[in-house]
Formats: C-alpha cells, structure tokens, sequence
C-alpha cells in the first residue's frame, strides 16, 4: 500500500519505547512525527535528562539482565556485564537509533502539550513550540517514572525532604555525609539507594521505613542471572510458582534471618525488589528498619510503632504516578489508584486510534515490551490486523486482569503488573488471530487516512 495511503501518526516521546515504535512503523511504510522534549533519545536512562523526567541516579544499574533487554534485531555488545550500568544503556539507544536511521524522524526539544481527539476522530496536536498539527492516530510513549508519588505525611519536617527521582548520588542534590537519613521503601530504587548511604563514611545512620516487608531476591542465583532461569512455557503457573518458592526459600531462606521485617505475602506477590547489596547490609547492621512514617515532628520522624528518630534527610523512594499531562479528557486518564486497564495493555476500547506503549510493570523487562506491542500495532495501522469488537475487548482486557494482576495483592503499585513471557505469547496469538478478522474484512484501514488530506 501506497505510504500517502497509510494513517498518520504522531508518537509521543523518544524513550526505549518511543524509539522501536519508530523503527516499526518505518519498517511499515507507515508515516509519522516522534516529538522529543529532550535533546537526546533514552528517556528515562538519560541521567540528568535536560526535560527533568529521568528517574536515573549515578550509580543505577539496571536490574534486568543484558540477556533479556535486548531489542530483537540490535544485539548488546557481547562485552557487556551481565547488569549494566545505566551510560552503556543510554549508549545503546543511541546506537539503536542512530543504527536504523531513525534520529532524522525525531523532532528534539519538542513536547506534545495538548493533545484531543476531535468529534470526527483526528487527533489536534499542540506542540510546545505552539504549532499545532493533525494526525489519524497517537501513540503514547512518555513513560510511567517520572511524576513522582510524594506522600502528604501530618505534621512539619525541618529537614530536607526528597523523591529518589531527585537523587543523583549522595552529595547532589544534598550531602548526605554524617547525615541521619530515613529511605522511605524497598523497592529496587529504594534498595539501591539505602545500601548505598548506608556505608560508614555515608550516612551517619541509615534507617528504612516501609509499611511493609518484602522479599528481597538476589540478581544472581546458583552463580547466573536470576531472570535467565525461567520456567518452561508447558509448566502450569500454580506449579511454576511454587516451585520458584520452594527454591527461594531453599536457597535464600526468610527475611528476618537478614534482619528484615517478615513480609505480610508470599514471594511474587509483590513487584519483585532485587538487589546484590541490600542483604549482606542489612545482615551486617548497616541498615536499620522502622514501619511507615506516622507523622513529622520538626526534626523529629514518628513512625507507625510509637518510636522517633532524629532525622537529617528524607529520601522517598515511594514510586510514581501514571500521568499524561497532555490530555485533559478524564476518560484518558488514570484513577486516583493508578487504574487504567487497556486491551493488550495499548488500546481503551471504542477509542480506535490511540495506542499506549510500555504502560506495564513487567517482570522481568520493560526495554523491549513496546517492542512485542509494536507488532499489533504497526499491523493494525497497515490493515494487516483487526481487535475483536469493543464488547469482546472489555471480556479479554477483564480476563487478561484478573490473570495478570491476580497473584498481587492489590495496590496502586500493581495496577500495570504483566509477566513478559505469557504476555508475548499471548500477543502474538492475538496478531495472528486479529489478522484473520482483518483479512475477512478485506484488509480495509481500520484507521482511514485523513489528516493528510485535511492539512
């Protein structure tokens, strides 16, 4: 099919998603517009990212193995350690880009501020530069960890209080050297930067702060990358998943053996927290540990016991909120608890030009999810693939819920929870099928080409 033929579409953000969202549609013939708010692509794994949404602090590395992140077709290089700091990461997206000709598709220094779907369903774009554009259809690409999610602790605190996405290490944007300091969670970046203040020239004491336990797991088991040993596809889940207990609790045993709190769920309940150092920190008396701040008290923190500490310094390593502050139609937004379900994690039914990508928690990669996503939707825009009707995708998108999100317990954390593997698999059932629908419908646009008509 003739390019001019095919939708136009305008991709919001040059992050790992945004990039091979790119790469697909170009490979489609599809044309597009990716708009930038920064001077570079990698989004979040940008650090000090100019645009202010990078989550990204000095010493990070990723937590998912190079053996599992890698875009398809753009090996890493071999030469890589097994988890990599976040430059070489940044690295290859740039490489990535600059492999497959993509940075010339990429308007930099340009945000999307407004974008509404019109009555007749164009979407008018309003860029930051104050043009203002039409397109066939919008995917979402602006990430999920950059608005952080500040708690509104009672009372006064007269030190200083931050999110970790403004930590960069432990002297910007405060030192934190013989400093009394409260890390408030313990998820991978709360981790991370706990045992990282918590070395004896650092913080003068290092106290966690959680409403509850959780278990910590090692990112190396039996001396190889935890999330190389994946279960074969034939096993049942009920089984997979008690078997990876009685391994867990065979080779790494409880937590309070560590010195941590018993944690209130059984393992992959919760969002895995993986760290190499946290363990031996909190073994070694390096970390002590306190439930949830109940109040602020001047220079004083009460937590949820009674007890209070004297304190220098709160980091909040509390997570963030889902946000796309270039909507304003409620029906395009979240709920106050991080509520949002879509078919196949992209589409809200009955809005059939609008796609959002890497909106997932995915155990154990989020780099490449976007990736397997672009397949539907690439294929969709092509004519090459048609979603059941709007009904049907409410019956699935409910199911798909209730499978993925069913072994958590239920918290705003674990509203966009998916596992990689079943997912994929999934997925390209799902393309397979919906090119059968597409192919009986005469492989007709699902999204008609029009705004280039109307520019």
């Amino acid at each position: 099919m003739n390019p001019t033929q095919l939708p136009r579409v305008c991709i919001i953000g040059a992050g790992p998603s945004g990039i091979t969202t790119a790469k697909r549609l170009k490979d489609h013939g599809i044309p597009f517009d990716c708009f930038e708010a920064s001077d570079e692509v990698g989004g979040n794994w940008y650090y000090k990212n100019p645009n202010g949404m990078s989550a990204c602090y000095q010493s990070l590395h990723i937590d998912t193995s190079k053996w599992r992140l890698a875009f398809e077709d753009f090996p890493v290089p071999a030469e890589w350690p097994d988890f990599p700091h976040h430059s070489l990461l940044f690295q290859y997206f740039k490489d990535y880009v600059d492999h497959f000709g993509l940075r010339e598709t990429i308007t930099f220094t340009t945000s999307v501020d407004h974008a509404e779907r019109g009555a007749d369903g164009l979407w008018t774009v309003t860029l930051s530069t104050g043009e203002t554009r039409a397109y066939d259809a919008l995917i979402v690409c602006n990430g999920h960890h950059w608005d952080p999610n500040i708690p509104d602790y009672p009372g006064q605190f007269d030190g200083t209080l931050i999110h970790s996405h403004e930590y960069n290490d432990p002297f910007d944007p405060i030192d934190m050297r013989g400093k009394n300091v409260v890390v408030v969670g313990m998820g991978n970046s709360g981790l991370d930067i706990a045992s990282e203040l918590s070395q004896r020239f650092l913080a003068a004491k290092l106290t966690v702060s959680a409403r509850r336990g959780v278990w910590v797991l090692p990112k190396y088991l039996k001396g190889v990358a935890g999330d190389k040993m994946t279960m074969p596809s034939w096993i049942p889940r009920p089984v997979g998943l008690a078997l990876k207990r009685r391994f867990l609790n065979k080779n790494l045993g409880p937590m309070e053996g560590y010195g941590l709190p018993v944690p209130d769920h059984q393992p992959f309940e919760a969002h895995p927290s993986a760290s190499g150092e946290f363990l031996g920190k909190a073994g070694s008396g390096d970390i002590a540990f306190k439930p949830a701040i109940a109040a602020l008290e001047g220079r004083q923190v009460r937590f949820a016991d009674g007890s209070t500490e004297d304190v220098d310094v709160i980091v909040c390593a509390t997570g963030y909120h889902i946000s796309f502050p270039f909507f304003s139609d409620p029906n395009l937004l979240p709920d106050s608890e991080n509520r949002f379900p879509l078919f196949k994690r992209m589409m809200k039914p009955g809005v059939d030009n609008l796609f959002f990508m890497g909106l997932a928690q995915p155990m154990p990669t989020l780099v490449n999810f976007a990736e397997q996503q672009s397949k539907l939707v690439a294929a969709y825009l092509a004519g090459e693939y048609l979603p059941p009707a709007p009904r049907e995708m409410q019956e699935i998108l409910a199911a798909d819920e209730k499978y993925y999100l069913g072994p958590y317990y239920a918290s705003p954390r674990h509203t966009i929870q998916c596992e990689f593997d079943p997912y994929v698999r999934n997925l390209k059932k799902e393309i397979s099928v919906g090119g059968r629908r597409a192919r009986a419908a005469g492989n007709a646009l699902p999204v008609p080409a029009r705004a280039m008509q109307n520019a």
